[in-house]
């Protein structure tokens, strides 16, 4: 089915056209149309165009007023003030286009007509390292970004950059070759994360007995160095073993992923080892087109704006002075790739905002070198820090980075509890409960990150996420939950559109804002701003609550018609909440 225009489109349209009218030599005018809590919206574009125009503002907005086409779409329209004009739509016009909104799979919600293709760059590991709570927000956020920008229309890319290269790798391997079964298995695991514990605590046991080697024995540490200079050579042996620990270090992430409800697929994790085979060119071509210059033997990029403490630029280091490639080299070669091999027009980097000076040198550096253009943007969608109740970035007690999964087992262990406390309300089973606990828990700790906009940093306070009241998933979930409950309870009658009715302010303040639901998922996609989604459908949940204590919809029973439209609004609603909180990655389960 077609997108539905929203009533705010319709009326915005139906103003510029009169506003031409009234002022032809103005050309097409933009009437600033927002919502009011005067009337249903406010043009305020009139009062800038009568200053240019050397016209009255208040004369232009009557000649306006009186050469709108009304329709059944507008109710009412004053002149206001020196020239606002306060509008007020039909209650027909409402109720018909959450009507057609109702009757698409996609409730309305238009397809982007300048769809491209982008690139996310999310959920970074590293492999033979544990995830930790830094970890999350670039998981959570680049999830939602996915989800949201494919609803629009958008072809994603995901990629997954983990961390599987570097002078750590010679050091474990090496110790790997002297100790060849300490990666193997004691017992397969009974399940994704009883394997993927095991997997981790392999890496971490191998790790620490390596550190601890290397840090003791300097001709092991000679043997360690040696072997970093074979796994960058390609050795066949060195290779086949730094793979066990990328294949091990997978069987971790996939399981922490799994407690995360996120979908990682194998084909979507190229680590930094993926463009190996481009360094060499990418500072060949750097080089040869004079974007980075040689400084003391090492590849460097400078840039006026970036100076160091001492005045001095800061430059971007491709290729250090012994040869090696820094980060750097394999970022460019990673956008090289993105563009010209998976035709990229759009590439989103979700990285921790401390690093946003490395990217503003990466991407300027990708600019100068022509890889980026006007058809080929990137940005980095920088996110702040996870803090803990003190305000603190989140550690624990004893003041150590706190790991991923314990976080996640805490947060489904909460909110199992809170689902019991009201099973026997609902009549759960236990199976029930332990699948919703999983739900509304991990949905808490999703929710809370998004909720937030990205820059900023936030508090983990689990007691808060998992609460019932405020602004919590828990809260939208419960929600959603009742509205199901509502249209079981509702028997035969079935949800019905009526335009003729009148509709009660509760129960128009409820429709505006479902209508509005299409133009916010375009300004999440095109601001990559997904707490906006989680803003809105928190105000959704809201009003339903404010029009389910004024508007009787089951008990007791209204008049048939009536009853039929609110049944109508209300799962307008569930569809909204069910979509919107799917876009967020997280679940809505039917009985809670």
């Amino acid at each position: 089915m077609a997108s539905v225009p929203s009533l705010a489109s319709n009326v915005n349209q139906r103003v510029a056209d009169a506003l031409v009218s009234a002022l032809p030599e103005a050309g097409a005018a933009d009437p600033l149309l927002r919502r009011s809590d005067r009337a249903d919206f406010q043009a305020n574009g009139i009062l800038a165009l009568a200053k240019k125009a050397k016209a009255n503002p208040r004369e232009l907005a009557t000649a306006v007023v009186e050469g709108l086409d009304k329709g059944d779409v507008l109710a009412e329209v004053e002149v206001s003030g020196p020239g606002f004009l306060n509008i007020t739509v039909s209650d027909k016009a409402i109720v018909e286009t959450l009507a057609a909104r109702y009757a698409d799979a996609r409730l309305g919600v238009p397809l982007n007509p300048d769809a491209g293709t982008t690139v996310i760059d999310y959920a970074q590991p590293n492999v033979a390292k544990e995830m930790h709570v830094g970890h999350l927000r670039s998981a959570v956020i680049g999830a939602a970004m996915v989800e949201i920008l494919e609803f629009t229309g958008e072809t994603v890319v995901r990629r997954h950059h983990i961390g599987d290269w570097g002078t750590q790798f010679g050091m474990l391997i090496q110790y790997l070759i002297e100790h060849p079964h300490e990666l193997d298995h004691k017992a397969a695991g009974s399940d994704a994360e009883a394997s993927g514990e095991e997997a981790m605590s392999n890496l971490n046991r191998l790790y620490k007995a390596s550190r601890a080697l290397f840090d003791a024995d300097e001709e092991f540490k000679t043997r360690a160095r040696a072997r970093v200079v074979d796994l960058q050579a390609g050795d066949e042996q060195t290779l086949a073993l730094w793979q066990r620990f990328v294949d091990e270090s997978k069987i971790y992430f996939y399981s922490v992923f799994d407690k995360l409800d996120m979908d990682i697929q194998d084909e979507d994790i190229v680590g930094e080892s993926g463009y190996n085979d481009m360094l060499v060119e990418t500072c060949r071509l750097l080089e040869e087109s004079g974007v980075a210059v040689r400084s003391n033997g090492a590849l460097c990029v400078f840039f006026d704006e970036y100076k160091g403490p001492n005045g001095n630029p800061t430059p971007l280091i491709v290729q250090k002075s012994d040869g090696g490639f820094g980060y750097a080299a394999t970022d460019l070669s990673a956008i090289r790739d993105r563009v010209t091999n998976l035709k990229a027009t759009e590439l989103i980097y979700v990285v921790d905002a401390r690093q946003s000076l490395h990217f503003k040198m990466v991407f300027e550096t990708a600019r100068r070198a022509g890889w980026l253009n006007d058809d080929v943007k990137a940005v980095q969608l920088a996110f702040g820090t996870v803090l803990g109740a003190d305000g603190k970035p989140f550690k624990t007690r004893e003041g150590e980075t706190v790991r991923l999964v314990d976080l996640l087992d805490e947060a489904v262990d909460r909110a199992t509890a809170v689902v019991r406390e009201k099973a026997d309300k609902v009549g759960l089973t236990e199976q029930e409960i332990i699948e919703n606990g999983r739900y509304v828990g991990i949905g808490a700790v999703k929710y809370a990150d998004l909720s937030t906009s990205a820059a900023r940093d936030y508090k983990f306070d689990l007691d808060q996420m998992v609460s019932l009241n405020g602004d919590t998933s828990v809260y939208l979930q419960y929600a959603y939950a009742r509205i199901k409950s509502i249209l079981r309870r509702a028997g035969d009658r079935k949800p019905v559109a009526h335009p003729e009715l009148e509709l009660a302010p509760a129960e128009r303040a409820l429709g505006l804002h479902l209508d509005g639901f299409g133009e916010l998922i375009a300004e999440a996609a095109a601001e990559h701003a997904p707490h906006k989604v989680a803003a809105y459908l928190y105000q959704l949940s809201s009003l339903f609550t404010t029009f389910y204590d004024q508007c009787p919809v089951v008990k007791p029973e209204p008049e048939l018609v009536v009853g039929e439209n609110r049944l109508f609004l209300s799962e307008l609603t569930a569809r909204t909440l069910h979509q919107g909180m799917a876009l967020l990655g997280i679940r809505t389960p039917e009985r809670l």
